[in-house]
C-alpha cells in the first residue's frame, strides 16, 4: 500500500449529476478548502483509507478502533484486553449512549498487534460491533485548514495552517 501520494498530478474529468456536484461544492467551500481539486483529492484519500482493511496492512500503522458494548457485562475483561495491548494503544476515549458504552482506541504500531486487538474485542458477546479506520503510518498528514483537538491532558489547542507540533501524539 502506498502511504503517500507524491506522483505527478494528472488532469482528469468526471461525469457526476449536477445536484451532487452542487452539494459537494457547498460542503467543501463551507469547510474552507481552497478549491474543488483539493476537495476531490481529500475525498479520494478518505475513500482509499475507508476501504483499506486492517488485514491487508503488513507494516506499522495508525488506527482508530471504535466499539460499543454493555458496560456492566464486560468492563473488567475489556480493561484487561486494553492492558494486554498497551504497546499499541496510545489514547482512549469513553462515553455513554443510553445503556451502551462507546469506546475509541487510538492505536499506533504493528498491524498484526492491532489486528489481534480487534479480534480480542470481537470475541466478547457484549461488544456489539468493532469499527476500524486504518491510516498507514508515515502517511502525510496535511493541515489544509486550522483545526483544534484535545490531547490526554484535556487541553484543546489549534495546530494552525501548517500543523506544527511542539509535543508528541
Amino acid at each position: 500500500m502506498v502511504a503517500r501520494y507524491e506522483g505527478a498530478s494528472v488532469r482528469t474529468s468526471l461525469n457526476v449529476p449536477d445536484d451532487l456536484l452542487a452539494e459537494f461544492d457547498e460542503v467543501w467551500q463551507a469547510q474552507g478548502i481552497e478549491n474543488r481539486s483539493r476537495a476531490v483529492r481529500e475525498a479520494m484519500l478518505e475513500y482509499v483509507e475507508a476501504h483499506t482493511r486492517l488485514e491487508d496492512v503488513e507494516d506499522e500503522l495508525v488506527a482508530l478502533v471504535g466499539f460499543d458494548y454493555r458496560h456492566h457485562d464486560v468492563i473488567q475483561e475489556l480493561h484487561g484486553v486494553q492492558h494486554q495491548f498497551q504497546d499499541v494503544i496510545i489514547n482512549t476515549s469513553h462515553t455513554h449512549q443510553g445503556d451502551l458504552c462507546l469506546e475509541s482506541l487510538f492505536c499506533r504500531g504493528d498491524a498484526d498487534r492491532i489486528h489481534g486487538l480487534t479480534n480480542e474485542l470481537r470475541d466478547f458477546d457484549a461488544v456489539r460491533r468493532v469499527k476500524v479506520m486504518v491510516i498507514p503510518d508515515g502517511a502525510e498528514h496535511e493541515h489544509p485548514h486550522p483545526h483544534e483537538h484535545v490531547h490526554d491532558a484535556g487541553e484543546a489547542h489549534d495546530h494552525g495552517e501548517n500543523g506544527d507540533h511542539d509535543h508528541q501524539h
